[in-house]
């Protein structure tokens, strides 16, 4: 990763003030807050929160505030400071199916225990600007939010599974490596995919996710589950004996049912595509379903049909937007002595080219 230019330390003061002031902006107009943005930006914090690796809305709006909106900037904010704190252990695998769910719904059937609850979404508003939010002091509306849901949600690819219509998941799989500790490296188990995907940029794996459904690889999905809620997450204690709860975490769960003719060591089934990522983002959760379901054609059996979203390398090589961030803005950081080569060398080569015209046309 490329980071802070050297230069004269006057002007490198004068262009961090300059900074502030512009992400000051107009003294006459208040001073935007760190809770206002956690509260009324929430989905930006979230995707900050996902691709930074760190749960932690406060410090995401902090991030946010800090880059004057710039949701990559503040990601690279977030995962610096997410290096510098100290690890105490790892936390037990969060039950999703214990999830308090804001948001739950299917595309694949209709009646469901614990029913479909639509929530929190822009799926069903007309995409105008209302210039009502422009006045300050509304009266927000009191959603009727319904009785609490009693009934468990299981989830959705479990009745599939009772009939083995959907491939299983392997039980007891050995501890998986760690993104945010070790670099990546290849050949990439489904594990260590799944971590890229969460913190890759949103643009691109909605990019990769869409191009598998325009053909460019083997993707005809249905959003099996779509599940948003509050999960609590639990640590073990050794002294004690037992794990306690130490937290909780919002996160959206996403699974995709997927055709698939078998092989000849699989029966005909369906498959899985499976995302999951902090807050409430649902289309980065969805388009990391279908990106992981098409990074799977190998193990099962499919063939590699060139796509673009089938190449693990290129996908979570390119999907980081810190990584791609810094090699981009690299270029422009001084590069006086190599350009000055580059262009010695076009001089020469235009020399010989004009001496060599001369020669032939005395010729």
């Amino acid at each position: 990763m490329y980071v802070a230019v050297k230069g004269g330390e006057r002007a490198i003061d004068n262009a961090h003030a300059w900074l502030a002031e512009e992400r000051r902006g107009d003294p006459g107009v208040a001073e935007l807050g760190v809770a206002q943005i956690r509260e009324q930006l929430s989905l930006a914090v979230n995707r900050v929160m996902a691709e930074g690796s760190l749960f932690d809305p406060d410090l995401a709006a902090l991030a946010i505030k800090q880059a004057r909106g710039d949701l990559i900037e503040a990601v690279f904010l977030i995962r610096a400071y997410r290096t510098t704190l100290p690890r105490f252990g790892a936390s037990r695998p969060v039950d999703t199916a214990a999830m308090d769910c804001d948001r739950r719904i299917s595309a694949t059937f209709k009646d469901l225990p614990g029913g479909q609850v639509l929530g929190p979404t822009f799926d069903y508003t007309h995409r105008l600007l209302d210039f009502a939010l422009a006045a300050e002091g509304m009266e927000v509306p009191v959603p009727d939010r319904g009785p609490a849901a009693e009934a468990p949600m299981p989830h959705v690819t479990d009745f599939l599974a009772r009939e083995e219509l959907i491939q299983g998941e392997p039980e007891g799989a050995a501890t998986p490596r760690d993104l945010t500790r070790e670099p990546l490296d290849f050949p990439a188990d489904r594990p260590l995919r799944l971590q890229a995907l969460t913190r890759g940029d949103e643009g691109f794996v909605l990019s990769m996710a869409y191009s598998t459904q325009r053909g460019y690889g083997r993707n005809h999905p249905f959003v099996g589950e779509l599940r948003i809620g509050t999960v609590p997450v639990e640590m073990d204690i050794p002294e004690l004996g037992f794990s306690i709860e130490i937290g909780e975490v919002v996160l959206t769960e996403c699974e995709t049912v997927n055709q698939f003719t078998g092989s000849r060591t699989e029966p005909p089934q369906f498959t899985r595509g499976y995302g999951l990522v902090f807050g409430q983002t649902e289309r980065k959760a969805i388009s990391m379903a279908l990106v992981d379901r098409a990074l799977r054609w190998e193990e099962l059996g499919e063939d590699d049909v060139g796509a673009p979203a089938q190449n693990a390398e290129f996908v979570l090589y390119h999907a980081d937007n810190v990584q791609a961030t810094g090699f981009l803005e690299h270029i422009k950081l001084p590069h006086y002595v190599d350009f000055q080569s580059e262009l010695e060398l076009i001089r020469r080569l235009r020399r010989e080219a004009a001496d060599g015209a001369q020669r032939e046309a005395a010729e």
